[in-house]
C-alpha cells in the first residue's frame, strides 16, 4: 500500500498535506504542476487526478442507490485515470493497492458491487497488517472495509444453506465493525494532528455552514467521514439485531459512544445516543440488563487501528437500564437542542425542518422513558426548553399540553391545549381534552360546555373517530351544569339537553361503554331505577372492568334496598381491584348497614393503610429522583375528583361549588399560615386531601358508634393536614351537635356554609340546629334552601317535616314526611354523585 508515494520536494508536502485535510481542489492544482515541472511521474499524477475526481464527485453526489445512475456517467474519467495505474509504473511507486481500493468505492458508487469487492481482493485488504498509516490512508482503508461489508450485503447468496447464510451475515457484520474502528481512529488522529483548524464539510445552503452573525448555524469546525463510514458505523448494530444478537449490538453501540469523543463525532453521538436508548427501551428487559463496566487501563485494546477508548475509575457508569437510558436521552437533547436551527428565514428551511426531527426523536423517546416513571415534571422541563425551536410545530405543543397535565398542572396545560386547538384547527382532540379538563380538574363547567361544543364542530367538519366522545362531552358539560342549575325548571331543561346528548353518543357508537354508564346515571339520579340498571348492566358487558359502571351498579343494588347483594358486587370487584379506595368507601358504608359500625371501621382503617402504600412513598422521595414504575391506574391507583368524598349526602357534585371552596380554603389556609404558622403538609396536596377524607368516614363510624372521644381525635388528625377544609367543619359541628352542644354546632355549620354555599348535609344539620335553639323560621328556611338545592335527598324533606310539625304546621309537615317516604325508597347508601364522572 502507498503509505507515502515517492515525490522528492515541496510538493510531496503539499500534496500529502491536502489529501489529509481532504482539499481536493488544491490536489488538483498541485497535480497540474506536477505534470507540468517533472517527468516520469505520469501514473501518479493520473492517480492523484482520478482520486480527486472520485472523492469530489463522492462529495457532491452520496453513493446511494438513487445516485447509482449518475455515477455511471460522472466517474467515467476517475476510473480511467485510476485504472492506469494498476501496471509496473504504479506498482513502482506503490499506487496499486491505493488505485485498487479506490477503484472497489468507485464502483460501489456505480453498483457494480460483486467488482468492486474482486477490486478488494486484488488490493489485498484482508491481508493488510495493522501498522501505522498516514491519515489518508487511514481512512481509505477504514472505507475499503465498509465498501466490503456493504457489497457483500448487496450481493444475492448462491445457495440457500442457512450456515452460509450466517457465515456471510457475520463477515458483513466484521466488515462493518473493523470499518467503524477504523473511522473512529481516523478522526481521532486528525484532531490530534491538525486539531480544529478545518476541514471539509458540504455546504448545505449558501452560508449556511459559516459562523457569521447572520448564520443560525456553528461553525465548521467538522471532519466528515463521509456517508460510507457513517452508514458503517450505524448499521453494524442494526444488522446485529437483525440476526438476533441484541446484546452484541448494544455493546457494539456502547464501543462507539465510549471512544475518546472528537468535535467530528458529536453528531454521530447525538444519533447512536438515540438509537442506543431506543434499543434499551424496546428490547431489553430489566432483568437481562448487563450493566457497561468501565474499561481499565489493563483491559484497553491497544493498536494502531483501534480507536481510543476513555478509561479510569471516576467514569459515570449508570446502575440500571433505567439510568443508561435517560443518560443518552439526555445527552441526545442536550446536542439536538444545542443544534437547532432558530432562524425562520427561507433560505434555512431544510436544514431548520432536519434539526426540529431529529429534536423531536429525542423528545418521543424522553416522553416514554419518564413517563414510564411518572416523571412528569422532568419532562415538562424539558419541553419547555424545546420551545423556543418550535414555533408553529403542534407535536411538540401537544406533547408539552400532556406532559403539564400529567404533572398535575392543569391550569397551564389547558392554556397549552388552546394554543394546539389553533396550531390545528381541523382537529377535535386538543378542544375535547380540554373540555376534560374543565370537568375534572378546573371546575370550570361553562369553559368546558364551551371547548366540547368546539371539539364537537370540528368532529361534524372533519371526522376523526370521536364523534361519539364529543356528544360525551358536551353532554357532561350539561350535566354537570345541570346540578347547579336553579331554579328546578331550568335544572330540568339543562338536564334533558344532557340527556339528548348521551343518546347521540349511544347512536354514534353502540359499542361504547361510557355513553351507556352516562345514561344510567342520568336514570339513576332520575330515580328510574330499572332503567338505570339496564344501562348500567349493557356498560358492564361492553367493558366489564369498568370501576365507575361497577360503582354506580353497586349504588343501584342498594336504592333498591338490595344491601347484601351490593355489599356481595361490591366485595367481589374489590378482589379485582383492591386497593380502589372509592370502592371501598362505598363498602363501609354498606357495611356499616348491614354488619354493623364495628366492621366498617376495619374498613376504613384499611383504607387509611392502602393510602399508605399508595402514596406514602411517593410523599417521601424526591420525584425527580424516583424511578419506580407507574402502576396500573384501573387496578391500584386511585384519582381524586372534585366529587369524590364532597357532599356525600347530597345528590349533586355541585362541582364549580366545590371548586370555589377549593379556592376559599385555599386562601383561607394561606391566611391561617401567616398568622397562627400553619403550613401544609408537603408533597401533592390532593393525596393530603385524599387522607383527610378518610380520617373524616372513621371519625363519622366512630360517632355512630357512640365513642366521641376516638371521633375527636380522628377529627385532630385531619386537622392537621387541613385545618380549614369545609367537609372537616361539618364533622365537629356533627361532633358537637351529637354532644348537645348546639352554639358551638351553629358556628361550624355555617363556617362550612360560607366556604360553601351548597354544601346540602351542612345545611340539613344546621336546620336541625335552629331547631333545637328555638329558631323554628331559620330553621324552616335553611331547609326551603337545601330542597332547592337537591330536591330528592329524603334527609332535607324528612328534617323539613319535623320543623313544620313543631311549628304546627300539620298539612304541610305531612306532605314533607311522605316525600321523604317516597324518596328514601330510592336513596342509595351514597348518593350517585360520588361515581367519578370522567371521559376516560
Amino acid at each position: 500500500m502507498a503509505y507515502k508515494p515517492k515525490v522528492a520536494g515541496r510538493l510531496e508536502i503539499e500534496i500529502d498535506k491536502h489529501r489529509e485535510e481532504s482539499n481536493w481542489k488544491k490536489v488538483l492544482e498541485l497535480a497540474d504542476q506536477l505534470s507540468q515541472r517533472t517527468t516520469g511521474f505520469e501514473t501518479l499524477v493520473s492517480f492523484l487526478i482520478g482520486e480527486s475526481k472520485l472523492e469530489q464527485h463522492l462529495e457532491q453526489y452520496a453513493p446511494t442507490e438513487q445516485n447509482i445512475p449518475r455515477a455511471r456517467t460522472g466517474l467515467t474519467d476517475s476510473k480511467r485515470y485510476l485504472q492506469s495505474c494498476l501496471g509496473d509504473q504504479g506498482r513502482n511507486l506503490n499506487l496499486v493497492t491505493d488505485a485498487h481500493l479506490l477503484l472497489a468505492k468507485l464502483l460501489y458508487a456505480q453498483g457494480s458491487y460483486e467488482e468492486s469487492v474482486s477490486q478488494l481482493g486484488l488490493g489485498g485488504l484482508d491481508g493488510l497488517t495493522q501498522k501505522q498509516l498516514s491519515n489518508r490512508n487511514l481512512k481509505i482503508v477504514a472505507e475499503s472495509f465498509a465498501v466490503k461489508g456493504l457489497c457483500l450485503e448487496k450481493i444475492p447468496l448462491q445457495t440457500t444453506s442457512k450456515n452460509k447464510a450466517a457465515e456471510r451475515d457475520e463477515q458483513v457484520i466484521n466488515c462493518l465493525v473493523q470499518a467503524g474502528e477504523l473511522a473512529l481512529r481516523y478522526l481521532q488522529e486528525i484532531e490530534r494532528t491538525q486539531g480544529h483548524s478545518g476541514g471539509s464539510l458540504p455546504q448545505l445552503s449558501s452560508g449556511a455552514t459559516t459562523s457569521g452573525s447572520g448564520s443560525p448555524l456553528p461553525p465548521n469546525t467538522e471532519y466528515r467521514i463521509g456517508y460510507i463510514l457513517e452508514t458503517a458505523l450505524q448499521r453494524a448494530p442494526i444488522l446485529l439485531i437483525r440476526s438476533g444478537k441484541l446484546y452484541k449490538a448494544v455493546e457494539q453501540y456502547r464501543n462507539v459512544l465510549s471512544a475518546v469523543e472528537t468535535s467530528s463525532t458529536q453528531s454521530l453521538r447525538q444519533t447512536m445516543s438515540r438509537q442506543l436508548a431506543e434499543v434499551l427501551l424496546r428490547g431489553v428487559c430489566e432483568k437481562a440488563y448487563n450493566t457497561h463496566l468501565p474499561i481499565t487501563e489493563n483491559q484497553r485494546e491497544e493498536g494502531p487501528w483501534k480507536p481510543l477508548k476513555y478509561t479510569g475509575q471516576s467514569l459515570f457508569v449508570p446502575k440500571d437500564e433505567n439510568e443508561e437510558i435517560l443518560l443518552l436521552l439526555f445527552i441526545s437533547e442536550a446536542m439536538a437542542v444545542r443544534n437547532a436551527v432558530l432562524d425562520r428565514s427561507p433560505e434555512f428551511r431544510d436544514i431548520r425542518i432536519h434539526s426540529y426531527h431529529n429534536v423531536t426523536a429525542v423528545y418521543d423517546l424522553l416522553t416514554i422513558a419518564l413517563a414510564r416513571r411518572a416523571q412528569f415534571s422532568v419532562l415538562c422541563e424539558s419541553f419547555e426548553g424545546a420551545m423556543k425551536f418550535s414555533f408553529e410545530e403542534y407535536h411538540i405543543w401537544f406533547q408539552f399540553a400532556l406532559s403539564l397535565i400529567s404533572a398535575g398542572k392543569h391550569g397551564q396545560g389547558f392554556l397549552v391545549l388552546q394554543e394546539c386547538a389553533r396550531l390545528q384547527p381541523s382537529g377535535s382532540l386538543p378542544s375535547l381534552l380540554a373540555a376534560r379538563l374543565c370537568y375534572e380538574h378546573l371546575g370550570q363547567p361553562e369553559q368546558g360546555l364551551k371547548m366540547a361544543h368546539e371539539a364537537l364542530d370540528r368532529e361534524r367538519s372533519h371526522p376523526q373517530g370521536l364523534l361519539c366522545r364529543c356528544y360525551l362531552a358536551v353532554g357532561l358539560g350539561h350535566h354537570l351544569l345541570a346540578e347547579q342549575a336553579r331554579p328546578q325548571p331550568k335544572k330540568q331543561s339543562v338536564r334533558a339537553k344532557a340527556f339528548e346528548a348521551f343518546l347521540k353518543a349511544q347512536s354514534s357508537d353502540p359499542n361504547d361503554h361510557l355513553p351507556e354508564f352516562y345514561l344510567a346515571l342520568h336514570y339513576a339520579q332520575a330515580r328510574q331505577l330499572t332503567e338505570a340498571v339496564q344501562h348500567a348492566k349493557m356498560a358492564l358487558h361492553l367493558r366489564s372492568e369498568h370501576i365507575g359502571s361497577l360503582h354506580l351498579l353497586v349504588l343501584l343494588l342498594s336504592a333498591q334496598k338490595q344491601y347484601s347483594e351490593a355489599l356481595q358486587l361490591v366485595e367481589a370487584a374489590l378482589e379485582e381491584y383492591p386497593r380502589n379506595l372509592n370502592l371501598l368507601y362505598t363498602k363501609a358504608y354498606l357495611e356499616e348497614h348491614c354488619m354493623g359500625g364495628d366492621v366498617a371501621l376495619l374498613t376504613s382503617k384499611e383504607m387509611l393503610q392502602h393510602w399508605k402504600v399508595l402514596y406514602d412513598d411517593e410523599l417521601k422521595r424526591d420525584m425527580r429522583d424516583s424511578m419506580q414504575r407507574v402502576a396500573s391506574e384501573s387496578r391500584s391507583m386511585f384519582q381524586v375528583y372534585s366529587s369524590e368524598f364532597s357532599d356525600r349526602d347530597s345528590g349533586s357534585p355541585a362541582t364549580n361549588s366545590v371548586a370555589a371552596a377549593s379556592r376559599i380554603e385555599q386562601a383561607l389556609s394561606e391566611v391561617a399560615s401567616s398568622i397562627s404558622g400553619f403550613h401544609p403538609r408537603p408533597g401533592p396536596q390532593s393525596v393530603w386531601i385524599l387522607q383527610l377524607h378518610i380520617w373524616l368516614l372513621i371519625a363519622e363510624v366512630y360517632l355512630h358508634l357512640g365513642q366521641v372521644s376516638e371521633a375527636e381525635a380522628c377529627v385532630h388528625e385531619a386537622s392537621s393536614i387541613f385545618p380549614l377544609s369545609h367537609q372537616l367543619m361539618v364533622m365537629k359541628g356533627l361532633i358537637h351537635e351529637h354532644k348537645g352542644e348546639f352554639y358551638e354546632a351553629k358556628t361550624f355549620f355555617q363556617n362550612a356554609i360560607a366556604v360553601n354555599p351548597l354544601h346540602v348535609k351542612a345545611m340539613q344539620h344546621l336546620g336541625l340546629v335552629y331547631h333545637r335553639l328555638g329558631s323554628c323560621h331559620l330553621a324552616e328556611k335553611t331547609l326551603r334552601e337545601a330542597v332547592t338545592i337537591d330536591p330528592v335527598s329524603h334527609q332535607s324533606w324528612y328534617n323539613m317535616g319535623q320543623v313544620l310539625q313543631e311549628m304546627g304546621q300539620l298539612d304541610m309537615a305531612g306532605d314533607c314526611l311522605a316525600t321523604a317516604i317516597e324518596l328514601e325508597a330510592t336513596s342509595p347508601i351514597l348518593p350517585f354523585s360520588v361515581v367519578p364522572h370522567t371521559l376516560e
